[in-house]
């Protein structure tokens, strides 16, 4: 009965968020509609879309995955430097990023990619900056893809006993249908009520675990047998000060740079109606994101502790802790006076899944339609570039399926490698692209190129030999190589520098 209900709900959200595709779809009248909605989002639409699209089904599955682990191979420190990391580049990402990207997009041959922006900032006429930045975006895109497809398929496996691939196929069926549908809009506007949903459930849950284990006394007693210390878990085991290192805790740190440079977070700065309503769109987002992300790390400590009063320790040891969040709604939230609300919280993981996996396909499909293909056959136009989007939204998710297609995909894993990807390609560049003026496209390109092959030389080859998260090597490697090669090469000319100083002030 329970999961009848459980699916009524499911399928009452999926029907919601369709509908918001369909009525999108007959208001999209351009590419720019398509991906940047006329530049016409609000304050809450834009802060809980960037955040919503950012945190992924990672958030209720990923990050407390790994917070499960408690001290075997660091997985709480490591999922609180994480959090902390991503906490703090949050909010440098709106506070230096933001306003600026915004006014400069639009000035800059009203730019509706991050790709074509990048070419305008600095006149590139040979178009390589990008072309090789859509290659990147398309090559990243389908890692990231790829996750939320293997975060779906855990979900409807672990609610309706579904095999893993045709529990990927309809997952993937879902996001796919609105993001063809809607484009950018639809993507915001699903994602504003995705925000709320997830901020909810990961803020409801370790409540309720909490008060389901009979108070903080009882669940600290718990914890403390769990972890075999008396005292608990105390600073060096939240933080790994002695376990960890200085160099691992900087690495796992590092995950808030990558915010520099993520194309579906970037782009949602670039559609905000105006550039001043960035500050209370950043005020919302920090509230959001502060609270999110503490309560994920706290859910992985909570549901251990839960989950060690009802299973045996073989089994908690083989236990999936990427699924936790599933484990505890259906084992605590049974009968049907509760199971619509454990509808509704199991709900808000597939929110989270949606909303990055659509922002995903979005930017992956402009970067082939807008900057790809409109390289090549200039003489295309709006309506044959918006077929082009959505049939690269198509292909683009028939090859992230065949990548998520192993059933032993960790979310974890494939998550930060594409955030890497993005943030150590782009990340460098965008940020000094709004703040030197010396800059120049050679040493762009050089950045997008030396920190996008860094990733994968490092994440392939290096990682094995030397365990540090390559995002941080990378993002070195291409603010060394934008710089050096900036100041080997001619001066931008004096067009680009006044262009500079007039849209670059805050």
């Amino acid at each position: 009965m329970d999961v009848m209900i459980h699916a009524a709900v499911l399928v009452i959200y999926l029907a919601s968020m369709l509908g918001i595709g369909v009525y999108f779809f007959r208001r999209n009248k351009s590419q720019s509609d398509y991906f940047l909605g006329g530049r016409n989002l609000n304050v809450w639409v834009t802060s809980m879309s960037a955040q919503a699209s950012d945190m992924s089904g990672w958030l209720l599955m990923g990050l407390p995955g790994t917070a499960f682990l408690l001290m075997h191979q660091n997985g709480l420190p490591e999922a609180f430097w994480t959090a902390l990391g991503l906490g703090v580049g949050t909010y440098l990402n709106w506070l230096i990023i933001a306003k600026r990207l915004r006014k400069y997009s639009e000035h800059a041959g009203d730019a509706i990619t991050i790709p074509t922006f990048l070419e305008n900032r600095f006149r590139d006429k040979t178009h390589l900056i990008k072309i090789i930045s859509a290659v990147f975006i398309v090559i990243f895109f389908l890692i990231y893809t790829a996750a939320q497809f293997s975060a779906g398929a855990k979900l409807f496996n672990a609610i309706f006993g579904i095999d893993y691939m045709p529990a990927l196929i309809i997952g993937a069926v879902v996001i796919v249908s609105y993001t063809f549908l809607g484009g950018f809009l639809a993507v915001c506007w699903t994602d504003l009520f995705q925000g709320i949903l997830m901020f909810f459930a990961i803020i409801t849950m370790p409540i309720i675990v909490t008060a389901k284990l009979g108070g903080r006394a009882e669940l600290s007693n718990i914890i403390a047998n769990l972890s075999q210390l008396p005292n608990g878990l105390g600073f060096n085991e939240w933080t790994g000060v002695k376990s960890m290192g200085g160099l691992a805790i900087i690495s796992t740190a590092a995950w808030g740079l990558g915010y520099f440079g993520q194309p579906h977070i970037l782009s949602r700065f670039m559609g905000i109606r105006d550039p001043e309503e960035i500050k209370p769109a950043r005020r919302i987002a920090m509230v959001w994101v502060i609270f999110s992300l503490s309560a994920a790390v706290i859910l992985g400590v909570v549901g251990k502790a839960y989950m060690s009063t009802i299973l045996s320790q073989g089994e908690l040891a083989a236990m999936d802790g990427e699924k936790i969040f599933i484990f505890l709604v259906q084992d605590i939230l049974k009968g049907p006076g509760v199971a619509i609300i454990a509808g509704v919280l199991l709900t808000a993981i597939l929110s989270a899944i949606m909303s990055t996996a659509d922002s995903q396909l979005l930017v992956t499909s402009s970067a082939i339609s807008e900057d790809i293909c409109k390289n090549i056959f200039a003489d295309m136009d709006d309506r044959q570039l918006a077929r082009v989007s959505r049939i690269s939204v198509l292909g683009v998710s028939i090859l992230a399926l065949i990548i998520a297609s192993n059933p032993d995909s960790s979310v974890f894993d494939l998550v930060s490698y594409a955030w890497a990807g993005f943030g150590a390609a782009f990340g460098p560049v965008i940020l000094m692209s709004l703040y030197w003026e010396r800059m120049n496209w050679q040493g762009a390109l050089a950045g997008i190129l030396s920190g996008g092959i860094t990733v994968i030389l490092w994440r392939t080859v290096i990682k094995a030999y030397f365990n540090l998260y390559e995002l941080l090597p990378a993002f070195l490697v291409s603010v060394i190589m934008i710089i050096v090669v900036s100041l080997l090469t001619k001066e931008p000319d004096d067009e680009i520098k006044r262009e500079f100083a007039e849209y670059m002030g805050d």
